[in-house]
């Protein structure tokens, strides 16, 4: 599903966020991204959106070869790739629904194939009854909730998460992974970039480790149910 081939990623200025990366993901597997901050984590989900391109080497999602894509095929990418961010990114001036609909209506579906989308989304991550309160009005662990709704909303087959638990406590934080372990059940290939390692060894998931833009290991460890 998702594949690195020897990318690299240099900034502007010299520095080189990502060093000869390599790895693969295979199509439903839910696996963890760990690494220092600065390591290059949000750099390597980056490139997967297409918000950055690589400096040196080849990455692949979906058997595409992102490489060759043109800046005009970049929305119909996004389209695929749904991403959880840990400050929500939600819009207070919008109810719960709208900001669900909101990949929707850029992307042209009609308001009852949108009403659909959204409402199916929104049960799936328990938020159905909340869909006309204002983001403000609810929970970190319910706003956090309302961002996956939207992340997942255009039926993704990649799921990222960038921090997705950093705001949130213990309890919270586990309602929320196994969210993402719903989505993987049902096909949705997840990765999650976290510096929360005792949350990832409950999980017992693959982890994925970056050390100063290097893929310094490729943990599996055994899954605790």
């Amino acid at each position: 599903m998702v594949r690195f081939d020897q990318v690299s990623k240099r900034y502007a200025g010299g520095k080189e966020a990502l060093s000869g990366v390599s790895f693969e993901l295979d199509r439903g597997e839910l696996a963890f991204l760990t690494g220092h901050s600065g390591a290059g984590k949000s750099t390597l989900l980056k490139l997967m959106m297409l918000m950055e391109r690589p400096s040196r080497g080849q990455v692949f999602v979906d058997g595409q070869n992102l490489n060759r894509l043109r800046q005009g095929q970049v929305p119909y990418h996004r389209r695929k790739v749904g991403v959880v961010f840990q400050n929500h990114q939600l819009l207070f001036d919008r109810p719960v629904y709208d900001n669900v609909a909101l990949p929707l209506q850029i992307a042209g579906y009609s308001p009852l194939d949108c009403a659909r989308r959204v409402r199916a989304a929104l049960d799936s991550v328990g938020l159905l009854h909340l869909e006309q309160r204002n983001p403000i009005e609810l929970s970190g662990g319910e706003q956090q909730r309302v961002g996956i709704a939207r992340a997942v909303v255009n039926k993704p087959s990649l799921l990222l998460a960038d921090e997705p638990t950093g705001n949130l406590d213990p309890e919270l934080s586990a309602e929320i992974m196994n969210l993402f372990v719903r989505f993987q059940q049902v096909g949705v290939t997840v990765l999650i970039a976290t510096h929360d390692i005792a949350l990832i060894e409950r999980m017992g998931k693959r982890r994925l480790i970056l050390d100063h833009g290097q893929m310094g290991g490729d943990l599996h460890v055994g899954n605790a149910g």
